[in-house]
């Protein structure tokens, strides 16, 4: 009987990640693409540790681990994990905690700007052959002086925070969880009351967690009271905004655009009005999909595991359930 840890990789990592066990004489580990559930199921009864990215990890799959020790998130949400079995089992689940803050930061600059600046429409302007109509075209947006609002001050908003301060934005966070000297060592306010700062903002970035509170909290009536060039960015999780809500608000002019890099379904379904909204920037929960992110999550996510093992894995990387 062999004395290896075997590690289950569901859906590929980076090579870096895979280098750090491939002549490990301590680990061996399968490669898995086929997020099925019965596939799953199968794969996962010998193994004392699973790293995965964005597949659902349910309770029938997890409760077929019976050496499964750890579970290693290649990522900071851990939503698609089902942590009441996880805590039955005792299972400990870490997440990928100091690597994806500087690319998602980088992503809701990229969308924010792309929306502002009417990327899309000017763009196609030109490619059409309709150079001489510029002075037809509806303006755009200045960032300087604008104020955005970060929902969610952890690393990403953080390093969020610092991006905004470079064009001279006005920054408010709203965080309960965060204490205020910390907010304003980085340039930032610390507002309250979420439902009376969206009032007065003209951009919001949500990074918050997704659960019960925090499910559908950016819906129609909040809408209702942004104004009208408000731009919201999302690159947390899909249901944090309610997207028919945001649809109506959209075609209806309540707020400006909005950029979505996730959705409350992934994929979201071919008749979901968001993506034949000509208001909406887009991308396919891409905003950690720099090479450099890839590299340092897959890294850390290895990395976790080997340290669990040895006794040596940090507590700011693991999930308390």
């Amino acid at each position: 009987m062999s004395d290896k840890k075997k590690i289950l990789i569901i859906q590929n990592i980076h090579q870096t990640g895979l280098q750090l066990i491939k002549n490990n004489p301590k680990y061996e580990f399968e490669i898995t693409d086929d997020t099925n559930l019965d596939n799953l199921k199968k794969k996962i009864i010998d193994c004392d540790a699973i790293s995965i990215r964005t597949a659902k990890l349910p309770s029938e799959v997890i409760e077929q681990g019976k050496k499964l020790k750890i579970i290693s998130r290649h990522g900071v949400g851990y939503d698609n994990i089902d942590l009441n079995s996880s805590k039955k089992n005792n299972i400990t689940i870490t997440i990928t905690a100091t690597t994806n803050a500087i690319a998602v930061a980088e992503h809701v600059m990229f969308m924010l700007l792309n929306l502002a600046k009417r990327k899309s429409m000017y763009d196609e302007t030109v490619r059409q052959g309709n150079f001489s109509d510029r002075n037809k075209l509806p303006k755009t947006i200045e960032l300087w002086n604008k104020k955005i609002l970060i929902a969610g001050f952890g690393r990403i908003g953080q390093s969020l925070i610092k991006r905004c301060k470079g064009f001279e934005m006005d920054v408010l966070v709203f965080d309960p969880f965060v204490e205020e000297k910390i907010i304003n060592n980085l340039g930032g306010s610390k507002v309250i009351g979420l439902e009376e700062t969206v009032k007065e903002v003209d951009f919001i970035s949500i990074h918050m967690p997704l659960n019960e509170k925090t499910k559908n909290l950016f819906n129609l009536s909040l809408m209702k009271t942004m104004k009208k060039n408000c731009i919201i960015i999302n690159a947390a999780r899909g249901g944090i905004i309610n997207e028919l809500d945001l649809n109506e608000a959209l075609n209806k002019e309540i707020i400006f655009g909005a950029g979505l890099d996730v959705f409350e379904k992934e994929p979201p379904e071919k008749d979901n009005l968001l993506l034949k909204n000509p208001k909406v920037f887009l991308s396919p929960h891409t905003a950690t999909f720099t090479e450099e992110c890839m590299i340092r999550m897959a890294k850390e996510t290895i990395q976790n595991i080997i340290d669990f093992f040895e006794k040596k894995l940090e507590k700011n990387k693991i999930i308390i359930i």
